[in-house]
């Protein structure tokens, strides 16, 4: 049997996260939906992806989500893993954290 792979969007907060997993199925908590197994780029040294490394950071502890079946957009059955994003709900463009720049000097 083959793994499956899952994309799954929902909104949190505001803004659209769109996630890869390898299980998701109907949570035994009533009304909610259990994604599972999360997969993420995994890249040592240069951090390719600031998108990636935020989603590992928030999730990559997390052994299952139960998401409220109201707030997910989609789920996909997909061939293979692309690119994870975090978007902004109302425009739908891409939350890019702005790279850290050094204070003005007085």
């Amino acid at each position: 049997m083959k793994n499956t792979l899952h994309k799954v969007t929902f909104l949190n907060h505001g803004r659209i996260y769109e996630l890869y997993a390898q299980h998701v199925a109907s949570s035994a908590l009533w009304g909610f939906t259990e994604v599972g197994e999360l997969v993420f780029d995994v890249h040592d040294g240069l951090v390719v992806d600031p998108t990636e490394e935020r989603l590992r950071d928030e999730f990559g502890g997390t052994r299952v989500l139960h998401l409220p079946m109201q707030s997910i957009v989609r789920i996909e059955e997909v061939e293979r893993k692309g690119q994870s994003a975090i978007r902004d709900a109302a425009t739908g463009e891409k939350v890019v954290t702005p790279f850290p720049m050094p204070a003005k000097p007085r």
